[in-house]
């Protein structure tokens, strides 16, 4: 039985420029969203069902960019005080 994560079909990669229109909220969300999904990759790594070993890194990638945004941005508030 393979495992259908829901990252795999249903939410492709975003690119950063979508990512920079989203609010803080969003980008807090999705990033727990990825962490959570993150978390699943791993399990179905582990176990062998995890088909495409790929999408654990282009998951990670996605965190990252999410962090980068949220970190100017608190750099950018910070600097404008």
């Amino acid at each position: 039985m393979r495992w259908l994560h829901k990252s795999e079909k249903e939410k492709p990669e975003m690119k950063i420029k979508e990512l920079r229109e989203l609010s803080n909220e969003e980008l807090i969300a999705r990033r727990r969203e990825l962490r959570k999904d993150a978390f699943n990759l791993r399990l179905q790594q582990q176990t062998g069902a995890l088909e495409k070993p790929s999408v654990i890194r282009i998951n990670r990638r996605e965190v990252a960019r999410i962090e980068t945004i949220l970190t100017q941005r608190s750099k950018d508030t910070e600097a404008k005080k």
